[in-house]
Parts: C-alpha cells; sequence; structure tokens
C-alpha cells in the first residue's frame, strides 16, 4: 500500500511591516527599527522651522515612534510660500497644529503631538525634557539664555540635541551628544571586518586543514581548483614555517615572497590557465596575515576607568567591555571571534564544513566572554543580567568599537565671548585655508548673538519698573542706555578680533588673510539679505542631512557627525567640523 502523501508546510512570507520597511531593514535591521519606533523626538520651534519640518518628513517616513511640535505661532502668507505642510485654509490657524494634521498622513502609525506655547517654557522647566528620546532646536533663538538652558537641561539628562540653522542658501547644524556614546555597530567596510584568525589557528581547523590538504598534491584538477582559499593560506604558512624557524612572514617584504610562493601551487595547465581559488589565496595575504591588534577606539574604551571599575550602576555597554578586554588579556591580544567567513570558490560541502567551524569557534569565545560577564555582574550586585544577544553583538562588532565624546553646543551671548578652550589652535589654523566653509558656521554664531543683542535691547526699551517708565515719560534717559537696534551686517563683526591663540585665555578664531575675511562678509550680507527667511530647496537638504545623523543616534548605528555641519547651497559643498 503506497504512503499517503504529507502536505509540505506552508511558507511564511513577510509581513506587511516587513514590506513596508523593507530597504532600511537592510540598512538598520530589527534592532535599529525597534529603536527608532520607540523613539520620542521633540521639536522646538523658534523660526519659520521649515527645516525642522523637513527633518520630521525623514523621520515619520522610516516609522519615528512619536514627536511633539512645540510652536506658538499662527500661520502666515511668509509661511505658505515655503512650508509643504500647510495650505491656504491653514492661514491665521496654530501652525504647529496645522503642521502636525499634514504630517500624520504620511504615516498614521506615528504619534504625532502639537503643544501652543513658548520654547521659553522648557528652559525654564528641566522636567520636561527627560520624557524624549532626542531633541530638535531650531534657530536662532530668542536670546542665548534660551539655548544656554535647553543644552544644559539636555546635557544633565544626557539626552542627544540638534541646534539647526537655516537662512538663504546656508545652512548648519551642531550635535550635542552625552558625555559617552559608544556605538557598537559602526557598520565597518565588511572587507575590514575578515577576522580569520589564520596565525592562530583552533584544533577543529587543523584538523579540517590536515584532512583537505595533507596530499594536495595528489588531488584531481577539480578538487583541487576547489580548495578553500583560507586552507590554502593555511598550508603554504605550514610550508613557509618549515624553512624560516617557524616564523611567518612578518613583513612586506616576506609577505610578498609568501604571496609568490602561494601562486607557485597554482595549477596551469588547464583550460583557465590558473586557478580562481589560488588567485583568491594570493590577494587574501596582505590583509589576512597579520599580527592580531586592536584598534584605537578599542584600546580607549579598555584603558578607560568606567571599564576598568565597574560598579554596580555601571551601564551594560562597560560591563561587556570589561568581559572582553579579559577575553583579550587572557587570550594573548586576540579578540572574540566574529564568525564570519568571506565567499569563497569552494565546493558546497567544504565551505559549510568550514563555516561550521568558524561558527563554533565564535560561539565558543562568546560563551566565554559570557561567563565572564556574569562573574562580574555578581561581583558588582547588579541586579539584572545583560541580554545574550547584546553581549553577541559587541563580541562581533568589538573591533570597530566607537565610543564619542560629546561636546557642548556653543552659546553666542551678546555680553560675552565665547571660550574655544582646545578647539581655538585648531579652528584657527583650519580659517587660514580660503576654500574652508568655517566662515559660515561663524557668520550663524553672529546671526545668534545679534538675536541675543535685540531680545537684549527690545527689553530695554519695554518699562521694567515704575522708576524707568517715570524716566522714560520724563524724557530724562541717558542717551544710550536705550540705544537703537542695529542691523545685522552692522553688529556681525563680534566674531574676528586677531588674537593669539597660545596665549589668549580665551581666543577666537582669527582672520588672517583676505580671503576668509571677504569669506565672512559675504555670508553675512546673503544672511542679511535672506532677512530670516528660509529657501525651501536648502531646507529640505538640509532637513535629509539632520534626519539621516538622527536616525544613527537613535539606532547607535554607523558613526554621527562630531559635531557640526555645514552646508554651502551656492557652491554645493558641505564641512564637518569638531567645533
Amino acid at each position: 500500500m503506497a504512503e499517503k502523501a504529507t502536505t509540505p508546510p506552508i511558507l511564511q512570507g513577510p509581513t506587511a511591516k516587513e514590506k513596508k520597511y523593507d530597504r532600511q531593514l537592510r540598512l538598520w535591521a530589527a534592532s535599529g527599527q525597534a529603536a527608532l519606533e520607540n523613539a520620542k523626538v521633540l521639536f522646538l520651534n523658534s523660526n519659520s522651522g521649515v527645516v525642522g519640518v523637513e527633518t520630521l518628513k525623514n523621520l515619520i517616513l522610516p516609522g519615528v515612534g512619536s514627536f511633539t511640535i512645540v510652536d506658538e505661532t499662527k500661520v502666515s502668507e511668509l509661511d505658505l510660500g515655503v512650508n509643504f505642510f500647510l495650505e491656504e485654509s491653514s492661514l491665521g490657524r496654530w501652525r504647529a497644529e496645522e503642521t502636525c494634521k499634514f504630517l500624520q498622513e504620511l504615516n498614521p502609525e506615528v504619534k504625532i503631538n502639537a503643544l501652543r506655547e513658548s520654547i521659553d517654557a522648557f528652559a525654564d522647566d528641566p522636567n520636561r525634557l527627560e520624557q524624549y528620546s532626542l531633541v530638535l532646536l531650531i534657530g536662532p533663538t530668542r536670546n542665548a539664555r534660551v539655548l544656554e538652558r535647553i543644552c544644559q537641561h539636555a546635557d544633565k539628562s544626557s539626552i542627544p540635541l540638534f541646534y539647526i540653522h537655516c537662512q538663504g542658501f546656508f545652512s548648519q547644524f551642531s550635535l550635542q551628544l552625552p558625555a559617552q556614546f559608544p556605538i557598537v555597530d559602526t557598520h565597518p567596510d565588511p572587507a575590514s571586518t575578515q577576522d580569520l584568525r589564520l596565525l592562530n589557528p583552533w584544533p577543529e581547523l587543523l584538523e579540517l586543514l590536515e584532512k583537505k590538504t595533507g596530499n594536495l598534491g595528489s588531488l584531481s584538477d577539480h578538487d583541487h581548483g576547489h580548495v578553500p582559499y583560507v586552507l590554502i593560506l593555511l598550508h603554504f604558512l605550514n610550508v613557509w614555517k618549515a624553512s624560516h624557524d617557524g616564523q611567518a612572514p612578518a613583513n612586506y617584504s616576506e609577505k610578498k615572497q609568501f604571496k609568490a610562493l602561494v601562486e607557485s601551487g597554482a595549477r596551469t595547465n588547464n583550460s583557465e590557465g590558473g586557478e580562481e581559488n589560488f588567485d583568491e589565496a594570493a590577494a587574501a595575504v596582505l590583509k589576512s596575515l597579520n599580527t592580531p591588534s586592536i584598534s584605537s577606539g578599542l584600546r580607549e574604551v579598555f584603558e578607560s576607568d568606567d571599564c576598568q571599575n565597574l560598579k554596580s550602576t555601571s551601564a551594560n555597554f562597560w560591563v561587556i567591555a570589561n568581559g572582553i578586554q579579559k577575553f583579550h588579556t587572557s587570550h594573548n591580544g586576540i579578540l572574540p571571534l566574529p564568525g564570519a567567513l568571506p565567499d569563497m570558490k569552494a565546493q558546497s560541502s567544504d565551505y559549510i564544513q568550514l563555516q561550521n567551524i568558524y561558527k563554533a569557534k565564535a560561539r565558543s569565545d562568546l560563551a566565554a566572554v559570557t561567563q565572564t560577564i556574569r562573574s562580574s555582574e555578581q561581583e558588582v550586585g547588579r541586579k539584572s543580567s545583560i541580554e545574550q544577544a547584546e553581549i553577541e553583538a559587541f563580541c562581533k562588532g568589538a573591533q570597530f568599537v566607537k565610543l564619542i565624546h560629546g561636546r557642548p553646543i556653543r552659546v553666542a551671548k551678546c555680553s560675552a565671548e565665547i571660550d574655544w578652550s582646545d578647539r581655538a589652535k585648531a579652528l584657527s589654523q583650519e580659517i587660514q585655508d580660503p576654500d574652508s566653509l568655517l566662515p559660515i558656521y561663524f557668520a550663524f554664531l553672529a546671526l545668534d548673538r545679534y538675536q541675543d543683542d535685540i531680545d537684549r535691547i527690545q527689553k530695554l526699551r519695554k518699562p521694567t519698573d515704575d522708576q524707568q517708565f517715570n524716566d522714560i515719560m520724563a524724557g530724562r534717559v541717558v542717551s544710550g542706555a536705550v540705544p537703537p537696534l542695529p542691523t545685522f551686517a552692522e553688529s556681525a563683526h563680534f566674531s574676528t578680533p586677531a588674537v593669539d591663540p597660545e596665549h589668549d585665555p580665551k581666543p577666537w578664531p582669527r582672520f588672517d588673510i583676505p580671503e576668509a575675511r571677504e569669506t565672512f562678509d559675504n555670508v553675512v550680507k546673503e544672511l542679511d539679505r535672506a532677512d530670516w527667511g528660509e529657501l525651501h530647496n536648502i531646507a529640505a537638504l538640509t532637513g535629509g542631512m539632520v534626519a539621516q545623523e538622527v536616525i544613527k543616534v537613535i539606532t547607535k548605528q554607523y558613526v554621527p557627525v562630531n559635531n557640526t555641519c555645514v552646508l554651502d547651497g551656492i557652491a554645493s559643498k558641505t564641512a564637518v567640523f569638531k567645533i
């Protein structure tokens, strides 16, 4: 009697969410998408805010969790000309609410809120920022106090803050990150992440080597041409060591000789005139036969006091870093094996077998690190254990970990100079380049100071007490006590005194060459001509750039700018500066 046929299981296709976000999932995976969907973004608008709206657009489409717009302004005719998320019926209504209504149409899954209030309320109440994951603040702010207080609150709560300017053909944004902002998944070039561990093979790999290359010369042409190049390199390393006192190729000259040795082992009496697997082996010599070392970024992490001295309150990052540092020390300078194997010419069965050996070694190293971490957790009295997936991700990307030290945003006040501290000399040297975009950044600082100056003068024009009111009414105000409002161009030269950065305790970058001076003056004229207005194309481009950096910060993947980016829309150039 024939056996009854069984119905094969139904294949599970992608979910609706996976289809919707397919391309971005390939960039930052499910973990990054989850971080994005849990994020709460605060948008503080102190100008027309088109650049901020364009930023939000680029965050709503990939599915940011929620955002809140804080704006006390009503829609004007000017707004209708530059903000694509308003229409004629919006005129005279609250701008925050109208903007939210049209942004919501982009992605109904995103939670959108609007608050009709001044950003001063957020500057005065530090607790209001704590519920948010990230803050977008549009400049220029009404006065320096608002910017300074918000920066301080964000820094105290370790909330990333973007301060964005966009006016005329120019824009810039500065990023204030927490004092320590570690990134494990930096997405390095795949070609640089291959750790084949050829100079430190383990027993299982050597056993496979003997099995596949013990009689290399007697293999058939087909089998000889399909030996994985990893095993070819290991085989000829043994040949080399036999005539070099057991030492592997140590310098460029020796590696060139070793490469020639590998190439000499290829069979050329075939239709191809060579073998692809031997070509792969020769090409991998220089990048695969290197003494184990760690990157400068990882060394900085290992040497940090937070890594060396764990506490019960230590962040997961430092606990895992401590475990990997101990593994590195106990294994003669070797990091946990990532386990990834590059593609290569080989028979499927051989490749799978080799791949399994690498994966098994990676799991073994991971288990050793995990055991160390569990012991450390008990020693310091941590209340919760770190998830295995987080430890595994760190082990795979340990070599390329990046620890960014957040820098404060520079606040320009009408009554005080900026202290450039450690950046004064570098910025002074940078400004000497006639093609530098740094003058654009200084021009926006001038705009901040000018706005602060206007706010101060306007307050002087308003009676603040009975005596001042009586003096004004009696005409007894001393000449100059209430100065006239200056133009931006008249007040923009605050940032240009020629001082010596080697000796001045609060030095400003210098404008010592005519080209830099001329560039600064031209930017000031353009900003003055724009008269606080935004061009939509520049705002849209800047919004896309900011949104990209926001996603990096939220997902803690890739490496965000550190810490200021400038756009010259006239020359179509961008530049990043550490300010």
